[in-house]
């Protein structure tokens, strides 16, 4: 059983669709985490916590940081009106 709300799947899609198409993933893997941080400030703006996996050619040569940057990138306005906290595991393949 999943602890995913409607809007926590369709932001999850939306994540998806983005980071698809701009990193052209080989692993992609987005948990809803919201659940977890009921009564924290960001959960109460309606923000979203959120985990991601991902493995990507485009990491190839990048630094971790450089690897967020680009995703903070894909995800755009998503991290101000929908994503309060984002883990991200991010690699270049092995």
């Amino acid at each position: 059983m999943t602890n995913e709300t409607s809007l926590g799947r369709d932001r999850i899609e939306l994540m998806t669709q983005r980071l698809e198409k701009a990193l052209s993933p080989t692993v992609l893997s987005i948990t809803d985490d919201s659940h977890l941080h009921a009564g924290h400030a960001g959960a109460q703006s309606g923000k979203g916590h959120f985990s991601l996996v991902i493995v990507s050619e485009k990491f190839e040569g990048l630094t971790s940081i450089k690897r967020h940057q680009l995703i903070y990138q894909t995800l755009e306005e998503m991290m101000q009106t929908d994503i309060h906290a984002l883990s991200i595991k991010a690699n270049p393949p092995t």
